[in-house]
């Protein structure tokens, strides 16, 4: 039983990173190390605590955020291990949100890939304070100072190096730490926990200097106090240098950066040091910002367990059949048995249980407080990125954001006894992840299940088949697309119609404009009150809305355009809403299709890693498939290629990218825009 911390000795944070940085390797040795696991479970085999889904183990991949809590040093740390692969984007995002700090991890060889960009920008986003640690510095091909250099000038993050590797590739033991001014060497016969800090020895000596002087410029740089003790040449404590390292970290101004190798032990001792020293606990952050519900007026919500409860539900898991609602309490505490409020949905919901969590195992108890992250069950209808309040003092804090899906397949059950099961499966699944979606085919009548590459919709029908024993027939991938217009177009329409007795009047003239590409579909009025009154505009608007979500061509949703409302009439006694809003939509339908309307693809931006014997192969395949390569720079005994490519050319690429380079070509995907092929 873990006794409850004081909250500035919580540190929330998240481990973000390209596939295969080495996330989870880092996450087992931290939960060894703090006692949470008695052995180190290994990715390799399968075995690794935070990968419980038998789809990770399998693959060798995180799929879900799991959420761990464990202590050092009488700090209470919740862990929250994110997926790295592209496809699982929201599972980085949603958690990202409620951390307080993020250790970013890079691997030696690879540097800065391109996954760790997003993830980094997306903790960028949500001003998330963060640390680094450089992984794998026992592989061949292993350069400390060249992923350092990346850092800077990919991700523009300001690094600060706090520990210089001791040795290199198969010859790495241990680190010298340059605020200390001592070395820690690793012991090889035991699991890590074995090492010894001595003085450094005489071959570092000179490069530890040189590097404990950059370390010192560098946090004068940004820190007054330091400035001036080191422009006087005034002796500098390690505590006034440690303090302001840690104030620029949080204030975004520097990044702490470690190193080590998880899978050799090394290391991972003095990034939980770090992890307590420099990142922030929930009161050096501001407190988050809420609105009142009715009023929209802005209420802060401070970190005390004094405080009205204002938390956000982060993530929702169906576990054994239970809704599971994954939850950071931002101020105030929760109670089991209490009730909260939702005010997204305006009714109340009862806790039943309160979990700490620790992957997929659970642990009872009975409150929790500002700061927490905790697992909740017996909330019904509330969802991901919702607000949980006390009913006195109603907040609304900020939603998540989703990304719009662009892969989908058809799916159907196999056998009569699948039907059954299928309808509540599929719920789950869209309860526990935002960025799926389900329609119904309006000509096939078939269910087409959109998601965010095809990685992500072969995991979700594994699952159905393996947790719930639900067998479906899969289509072929199919690209979502979006639809927009060439050319300038107008069009008119009346509404004069008996409608339940009532006789309703409405005409609508519009005018529809393409705009470049990213713009969003945008609606404004060029009309005087006299011509259509301004109470009726809003209906117009909500007609145009949503015939912009069907399009003329093949019915998908329209982007780019703006409405304008360049005229129209009103009979007064007979003028509704109803007869504006559907007369907007029919004159938005007959405009769309003046406009000469095609199709946009979903572009994907596209980086392949190849060895330079299979250059000329790789990039044949990609020139074939439609794709615009935009650079080609060298990586480590290995070429990065980066293409725009359609997604609708993409299907099966790692299949035909294998064959061509004996397997040892890598790439990775992401969505870049819609655009005209």
């Amino acid at each position: 039983m873990m006794k409850k911390s004081s909250i500035n000795r919580i540190r929330n944070i998240g481990i973000i990173a390209h596939i295969d940085a080495g996330k989870t390797t880092v996450t087992e040795r931290v939960l060894y190390y703090t006692g949470r696991s008695h052995k180190i479970g290994e990715v390799h085999n399968g075995e690794a605590v935070m990968d419980w889904m038998p789809d990770e183990q399998e693959r060798g991949i995180t799929i879900t955020s799991a959420v761990t809590t464990c202590l050092w040093k009488d700090c209470e740390i919740h862990i929250i291990d994110t997926p790295g692969h592209v496809d699982f984007t929201i599972e980085v995002e949603r958690s990202l949100r409620v951390l307080d700090g993020a250790i970013g991890i890079f691997c030696a060889v690879g540097g800065v890939e391109p996954q760790s960009e997003t993830v980094w920008r997306q903790a960028d986003k949500y001003l998330v304070p963060k640390i680094a640690f450089i992984n794998k510095l026992d592989r061949i091909g292993a350069d400390f100072f060249g992923a350092v250099k990346m850092m800077k000038e990919k991700l523009n993050a300001n690094p600060l190096i706090m520990q210089l590797p001791i040795g290199i590739e198969e010859n790495f033991v241990g680190i010298i730490d340059l605020i200390k001014m001592k070395q820690t060497i690793w012991d090889d016969d035991t699991l890590g926990d074995t090492y010894s800090t001595e003085d450094i020895s005489s071959e570092y000596i000179d490069k530890a200097n040189e590097y404990r002087e950059k370390l010192i410029e560098t946090a004068a740089e940004v820190d007054d106090e330091i400035m001036e003790a080191y422009l006087s040449e005034s002796p500098i404590t390690d505590e006034s240098l440690l303090n302001a390292i840690r104030k620029a970290t949080i204030n975004l101004n520097l990044v702490p950066v470690f190193c080590g190798s998880a899978l050799k032990n090394k290391g991972i001792q003095p990034l939980l040091d770090a992890i307590i020293r420099f990142l922030p606990s929930p009161v050096d952050i501001p407190p988050i910002k809420g609105s009142h519900p009715d009023t929209g007026e802005p209420i802060e919500c401070p970190a005390k367990d004094t405080e009205p409860l204002a938390a956000l539900i982060f993530k929702v898991s169906m576990i054994e059949g239970r809704k599971l609602s994954y939850v950071r309490i931002y101020s105030g505490k929760m109670e089991a048995g209490h009730d909260v409020y939702n005010p997204f949905r305006k009714k109340k919901e009862k806790l039943s249980r309160i979990l700490r969590m620790h992957a997929n195992k659970k642990e009872r108890i009975e409150k929790a407080g500002a700061g927490s992250i905790v697992g909740v069950i017996g909330l019904k209808e509330s969802s991901t990125g919702e607000t949980l309040c006390s009913i006195d003092h109603p907040v609304l804090l900020e939603k998540i954001e989703f990304y719009e899906p662009v892969i989908s397949v058809a799916i159907e059950p196999k056998t009569h006894a699948d039907q059954e099961k299928f309808d509540h499966v599929l719920n789950k699944f869209l309860a526990e992840d935002p960025t799926l979606r389900l329609r119904e085919d309006e000509d096939t009548g078939q269910k087409i299940l959109s998601g965010m590459g095809e990685l992500h919709l072969e995991v979700i029908i594994s699952r159905m088949q393996r947790e719930f024993h639900t067998n479906v027939n899969v289509g072929k991938p199919q690209v979502v697309y979006r639809e927009t217009i060439a050319t300038e177009s107008e069009a008119s329409s009346v509404f004069d119609k008996e409608i339940a007795g009532h006789h309703l009047f409405g005409e609508v003239k519009l005018k529809l404009r393409p705009l470049a590409r990213g713009k969003g579909n945008k609606f404004r009025s060029e009309i005087s009150p006299e011509t259509i009154p301004e109470v009726f505009i809003h209906a117009i608007e909500k007609g145009v809305m949503e015939s912009l979500e069907n399009g003329a061509l093949m019915g998908y949703p329209v982007m780019d355009i703006e409405a304008i409302v360049t005229g129209g009439s009103c009979k007064e006694s007979l003028a509704s809403e109803l007869a504006y809003t559907v007369c907007a939509s029919m004159a938005c339908k007959e405009a769309l299709l003046n406009g000469k309307p095609f199709l946009l693809d979903p572009i994907m931006s596209v980086e392949v890693f190849v060895p330079e014997s299979f250059m000329g192969d790789v990039i044949g395949d990609l020139n074939s498939r439609g794709g615009k390569i935009e650079s080609i720079e060298p990586k480590t005994g290995l070429q990065s290629i980066k293409a725009k490519i359609p997604l609708a050319q993409m299907f099966g690429y790692s299949t035909s990218l294998r064959s061509a380079t004996q397997g040892r070509a890598t790439f990775s995907m992401q969505f870049f825009r819609f655009d005209r092929i």
